[in-house]
């Protein structure tokens, strides 16, 4: 599970946040690319939280295919 106190700095701030414990194995970004990059100093974060259902729906299944449980959802 994420851990909330361990969030990625440079995630954009919503519900949707990447914790330090990410091993940037780069599913979420296959999966949902337009939420998630990777950051040069190691992990991912979330650069824009999703607007639409089609946008949850992304999130929620790289959530739910992270091998670290490193992403989580505050909403």
């Amino acid at each position: 599970m994420a851990n909330k106190n361990s969030k990625a700095a440079k995630s954009a701030s919503g519900k949707y946040y990447v914790d330090t414990n990410c091993i940037s194995c780069g599913q979420c970004i296959d999966i949902a690319g337009d939420f998630f990059k990777e950051d040069v100093g190691g992990g991912v974060y979330v650069k824009a939280q999703p607007t639409s259902d089609e946008g949850v729906a992304l999130c929620e299944q790289a959530l739910s295919n992270c091998p670290v449980e490193a992403i989580g959802n505050d909403g």
